[in-house]
């Protein structure tokens, strides 16, 4: 910018001052160079990323919340955790007609997504952090802020339904982001690991351009070894979650693993729906 205004300048005063010759060697000079400093300019390196954090705000926006929830209900007496805990968390037997759970019946309605925000414990809270930050965050860049919370809020609903569907008389509170992270991790692997994808390069060589390749189809996504390694590694520590039943505030909640299943499968399913960028052929 700065050659450009100091071209400029010259082209507009020189001439006050030179004879008709002059001023067209002149002009044709400066315009040379204005050439070669444009080439050069072409040619620079891209600029890379040098965030500390290379997360979208709604990402981090998402993982404070959580925190904050969490330190939130553990200030509260027994009391008023019990009532929130209840009205906010999935609880399968809330939609039978002979029982009347607190919050009913709105609750009905907001705790197929509530129930994300609520953590078993700090563990929990850490370990969804990590997995929102890595797939989350390639998915948000991909979609968008209003495209990233509407398909997070359908996959956390895919994840109660499916758990419903498994418990249906259950009384056991169900809680944890992993549905809507599940959906994420089926999102992201449709296009992230394939050439070119964010999650091929390094976080400070990422270019925007990376979070847009075509998604891969459902074929190669289960042909692709990291794609299945990672999620492997999921559902396996999400199963031992699962498996040792960490309890919230001392109180019998489960952190249902049979919502990842669900969640996972939504984000299949939807992710073209919602998807901005054109897909392979």
């Amino acid at each position: 910018m700065d050659n450009m205004v100091n071209i400029a300048a010259r082209l507009w005063i020189i001439p006050l001052f030179s004879g008709p010759d002059d001023n067209a060697g002149f002009v044709f000079a400066e315009l040379k160079r204005y050439q070669s400093a444009m080439d050069h300019l072409n040619t620079e390196p891209p600029e890379t990323n040098t965030r500390a954090i290379n997360a979208p705000n709604v990402i981090i926006a998402l993982i404070a919340l959580i925190i904050g929830i969490h330190a939130g209900l553990g200030l509260l007496s027994e009391q008023a955790f019990f009532e929130l805990f209840v009205r906010f968390s999935f609880i399968p037997a809330r939609y039978s007609p002979e029982l009347n759970f607190p919050g009913s019946p709105y609750s009905q309605w907001i705790s197929p997504v509530s129930y994300a925000l609520l953590h078993g414990d700090w563990v929990h809270v850490l370990t969804n952090s990590i997995w929102m930050l890595a797939f989350g965050s390639a998915l948000a860049w991909r979609f968008g802020t209003a495209r990233f919370l509407l398909f997070s809020a359908l996959c956390a609903i895919a994840g109660a339904g499916a758990h419903f569907l498994a418990y249906p008389g259950s009384q056991i509170p169900t809680i944890g982001a992993s549905a809507a992270i599940s959906g994420h991790m089926a999102a992201v692997g449709r296009f992230a690991f394939s050439s070119g994808g964010p999650l091929t390069r390094s976080p400070l060589q990422r270019k925007s351009s990376d979070f847009m390749q075509p998604a891969e189809p459902i074929s190669l996504l289960l042909r692709n070894r990291s794609a299945l390694v990672f999620i492997g590694i999921w559902f396996a520590v999400n199963l031992l979650f699962g498996l040792t039943g960490a309890g919230f505030g001392g109180q019998d909640v489960r952190i249902a693993w049979e919502a990842h299943l669900g969640g996972f499968l939504a984000g299949l399913l939807l992710f073209p729906l919602l998807d901005p960028v054109a897909r392979k052929r």
